[in-house]
């Protein structure tokens, strides 16, 4: 069951999928990684969507990714004695740490670290930013604020403070719970939000130790002010659009996801694009045609994967979504266009000089028109993801004895993972590597494969063998 296509599509579970027939169809349709969103849902029910996970892929024959997505710290007003005030811009009114419902001279908000962070003149964001304040006059105990814009304020609404960096970390109780919990059922990727600092995903990282691969959700402006210190500690990132539009002018939005992707393709650090990609598909059973375009300007910006959120989770067409997804990101790559911007852009040599050399070398090896596949070993996926970096046009069939690794590559661009028994000798190397690439449907007799492994076998580093095999011609009919 192999793609025909090499982005990846990430699909969130919720009332309208998490049926096990439903998660199979998904699968089948183009799912690549599934997402439990820990904003909703119990324990119980993530277990369950896991395990159905589990079993699609069983049935299907491919590996399929589990991303676990934490809350993180969500800061909201406290609560007005009559559930809502009208603001017009020039209203006047504090914000303190008194409990006592509000009215429309004052109101709790219930974050003194917010308090803290706050300085005069600084824009605040309220209700997904459908009111803005600036503050006047301020101590660690309240602030003045002015409307500037907005007609109306309720109980709860969140608040967002795109000036500051509020000294939380982004690792509330409730996503301690979560995150040993989706580590203990075995989820594949852990998504932080919040992220503001790469101490943010250090701490993740100390967490985990290992046993998720680790994604930061990019939805602050501070952390794309320290988006390479970030990138340093990740495994994948996020554009989690959504929020980045929130607190950055929304023409600052699509610059910030070009500058997301390029910097973690050159990397070779995976990268979702996530938020409203069909949103309208939620109640509509087709896209928008501005949809549609911008699922196609992330794939041919390189993205690694596309997300759904509530097309998928809670939508009317969750099948529907995944097939006009997946449409869309086949067309794109079957445009002229597109091998040449793939082509464009090539990561540099990082630490291990030889290694990329030699990845490189795979890559501009695979350019004849007679190679069918590149076939890699790898153990932990370094290999394969240093591969998938150079975005070469043939599909690249990564060969893993770990489930765990294979899971993870499922998210990562062009990679089609399955798993495979660790060669013993170089003779084991090509017989394994021909043989796999025919029995996944990925060369044709007499077709030329390009093989990358490292040695000594069975032991994680950096490829260091590069070796060129062909698949066996067809015994002539007698």
């Amino acid at each position: 069951m192999n793609r025909q296509r090499r982005a990846r599509i990430v699909a969130t579970l919720g009332p309208a999928s998490r049926a096990p027939g439903t998660i199979k169809a998904l699968a089948e349709a183009g799912v690549d990684v599934f997402r439990l969103n820990f904003s909703h849902g119990s324990h119980e029910d993530h277990a369950a969507n896991l395990k159905a996970v589990r079993g699609a892929e069983m049935a299907l024959q491919r590996p399929l990714g589990v991303l676990a997505d934490l809350q993180g710290p969500k800061l909201r007003l406290g609560r007005f004695a009559n559930v809502e005030i009208a603001v017009k811009p020039g209203h006047k009114m504090r914000f303190d740490l008194d409990p006592t419902p509000g009215d429309e001279t004052r109101v709790q908000m219930p974050h003194p670290e917010i308090f803290k962070a706050l300085r005069e003149g600084m824009l605040l964001l309220l209700d997904d930013g459908r009111v803005r304040l600036r503050v006047g006059k301020r101590t660690d105990e309240w602030a003045d604020v002015t409307v500037e814009s907005g007609t109306k304020l309720s109980d709860r609404k969140g608040v967002a403070v795109p000036e500051a960096i509020i000294p939380v970390s982004a690792l509330t109780p409730k996503d301690r719970e979560d995150l040993n919990f989706a580590l203990r059922i075995g989820v594949d990727w852990v998504a932080l939000s919040f992220v503001q600092k790469p101490e943010d995903m250090a701490e993740l990282k100390q967490i985990v130790k290992g046993r998720a691969a680790c994604l930061a959700k990019i939805e602050k402006p501070q952390a794309l002010d320290a988006l390479e210190s970030i990138l340093d500690y990740c495994d994948g990132v996020m554009v989690a659009r959504g929020d980045l539009g929130v607190e950055m002018p929304t023409e600052e939005v699509p610059v910030a996801q070009k500058t997301i992707i390029r910097a973690a393709r050159q990397r070779g650090v995976p990268v979702i694009v996530a938020t409203q990609m069909l949103e309208s598909m939620t109640s509509a059973p087709a896209p928008t045609r501005a949809e549609a375009s911008d699922v196609a300007n992330a794939v041919y910006e390189g993205a690694d994967a596309l997300m759904l959120s509530a097309e998928t989770a809670s939508g009317d067409y969750p099948l529907e979504a995944v097939g006009i997804m997946n449409r869309i990101m086949e067309r794109v790559e079957s445009d002229p266009l597109w091998p040449g911007l793939m082509d464009a852009e090539h990561a540099g040599m990082d630490d291990d000089f030889d290694a990329d050399a030699l990845v490189a070398a795979a890559r501009k090896a695979g350019e004849a028109q007679s190679t069918a596949c590149i076939v890699v070993f790898t153990t932990l996926g370094g290999t394969a993801r240093r591969m998938s970096r150079e975005r070469p046009l043939q599909p690249i069939l990564a060969l893993t004895p770990k489930p765990e690794t294979a899971r993870r590559l499922a998210l990562v661009w062009g990679l089609e993972p399955r798993l495979g028994k660790e060669p013993a000798s170089l003779e084991d190397v090509t017989e394994d590597a021909v043989a796999s690439a025919m029995k996944y449907d990925l060369a044709d007799a007499g077709q030329r494969i390009l093989i990358l492994a490292g040695t000594p076998f069975g032991a994680p580093g950096a490829a260091n063998l590069l070796r060129l095999a062909h698949a066996p011609a067809k015994k002539a009919k007698r």
